[in-house]
């Protein structure tokens, strides 16, 4: 099967701007102790945010990666996923102690919109456009499409790195591993 196409930005300035705003309100929100989601009014909202789409959202701190969680399956409408994603990397990502309100603030948030996955052989993967999933039997590892230029990665390292988020070896590809492919429409605080 062919590997994901590239598209066109789907969303407007308008809406980039609220996804982030909700964002960092979701967080200041959790960090005060709501479990509400502040979620904008429907009449806020275009047709593109009532969507149902998989995101996932980074949170940086002082140049440092702070939390990054996110959906893979498109089961809620973008605003509420970007809301949830916003407040589970802020309080739940298990790499990190929790955002506390002092740090909600300087948060510098990015948001990655993920196409659906497919299929893709190891000599299509483009470091930069592709986001990979490995899979082999209960274990599965995702890195977005941001994170092998980020590091440097070649598309070979790109893989074997999402083998071992996964807890495969870096050659589980070779053996057996599913390997699919998705692009993100990536946007972030100036």
């Amino acid at each position: 099967m062919s590997p994901p196409a590239e598209s066109a930005p789907v969303y407007s300035a308008e809406d980039r701007a609220l996804l982030l705003r909700t964002a960092h309100r979701a967080i200041a929100a959790a960090c005060a102790g709501s479990a509400a989601l502040p979620l904008p009014e429907a009449g806020e909202l275009s047709p593109a945010l009532t969507a149902r789409r998989a995101a996932f959202t980074t949170l940086h701190l002082d140049g440092l990666l702070r939390g990054c969680v996110g959906y893979v399956l498109a089961a809620k409408p973008l605003i509420e996923t970007v809301a949830e994603t916003a407040v589970s990397a802020a309080l739940h990502d298990p790499r990190f102690p929790a955002v506390t309100a002092a740090e909600a603030p300087r948060l510098k948030i990015e948001i990655s919109v993920l196409s659906p996955s497919q299929p893709i052989r190891p000599h299509e993967i483009v470091p930069g456009r592709h986001g990979l999933i490995v899979s082999m039997g209960t274990r599965r590892g995702l890195l977005l499409p941001q994170v092998a230029p980020e590091h440097g990665w070649d598309a070979l390292t790109f893989l074997a790195q999402t083998c071992a988020k996964a807890g495969l070896p870096p050659d589980a590809w070779q053996q057996g591993a599913t390997i699919e492919a998705f692009t993100a429409e990536v946007f972030a605080e100036e």
